[in-house]
């Protein structure tokens, strides 16, 4: 199985410690493909799998809350699933051709940094966590009750220990 991740750095602020200097792109292309290999049963199958991650600021976080979520404050990690889109399906030729495409990552350096200091652990730390929470939802796991959210939270626990980063104190 193969694994694209479009990574776009685009937090403004360079003077403080930054998602490129924290996590390489080599690094997030890893980490997606451990972890879609553990998701195998909750996506369609395929030969390769693309998602894109925008790591962004909470200004430009903000304007993407407000546009898609109406709620007109940042947030940490937004997941646009490109799977949840109706649509005709593809012709056999063309999904063994492409990619599947799951869908977009936002995440904030911003309220991450914040998090991160609140939970007394790493920004990569931080990142990873967001970033597997946002990949949870792309391919369809939701969170509208405490059992499911507990199951969920689980689930991110089991893919953090694949990459090595899970602590009981997240």
């Amino acid at each position: 199985m193969q694994v694209e991740v479009s990574v776009q750095d685009c937090y403004p602020n360079s003077d403080t410690e930054t998602s490129n200097s924290v996590i390489a792109e080599e690094t997030w292309q890893s980490w997606f493909q451990q972890w879609l290999e553990i998701l195998q049963s909750d996506i369609p199958a395929a030969d390769a799998y693309e998602l894109s991650l925008r790591l962004t600021d909470d200004a430009e976080m903000q304007t993407f809350n407000a546009q898609y979520r109406h709620k007109n404050q940042p947030t940490d990690v937004l997941a646009f699933a490109a799977l949840e889109v109706d649509s005709p399906p593809l012709p056999m030729e063309m999904m063994e051709s492409q990619p599947l495409y799951l869908g977009d990552l936002v995440i904030s350096i911003d309220t991450a940094q914040r998090q991160a200091q609140q939970q007394n652990h790493s920004l990569e730390l931080e990142l990873a966590w967001l970033a597997a929470h946002g990949l949870l939802h792309l391919v369809g796991w939701d969170h509208p009750d405490e059992e499911s959210l507990i199951q969920m939270l689980n689930q991110q626990e089991t893919l953090l220990q694949t990459i090595g980063l899970y602590t009981e104190s997240k």
